[in-house]
């Protein structure tokens, strides 16, 4: 039986000891910049906005940074 490569890289997640909640919320404002904006970006991750942008938060190839009131 061979693997299905899964879109998010769950190791990644998993083993990440930053804050649960502050990384789903950069994932969602993520998400909502990549549906606004991204065709190519789109289309490179499959149509999978949430993945893409989960990846993007996980991996750090997208950085960010919570606003202190």
């Amino acid at each position: 039986m061979t693997k299905k490569k899964l879109s998010i890289p769950l190791e990644n997640l998993v083993s990440t000891e930053k804050n649960m909640y502050e990384l789903t919320n950069a994932a969602i404002h993520r998400a909502r910049q990549i549906s606004m904006t991204g065709a190519e970006e789109l289309e490179a991750a499959g149509g999978k906005v949430v993945s893409k942008a989960i990846t993007e938060i996980v991996t750090e190839e997208v950085q960010y940074n919570i606003k202190q009131d």
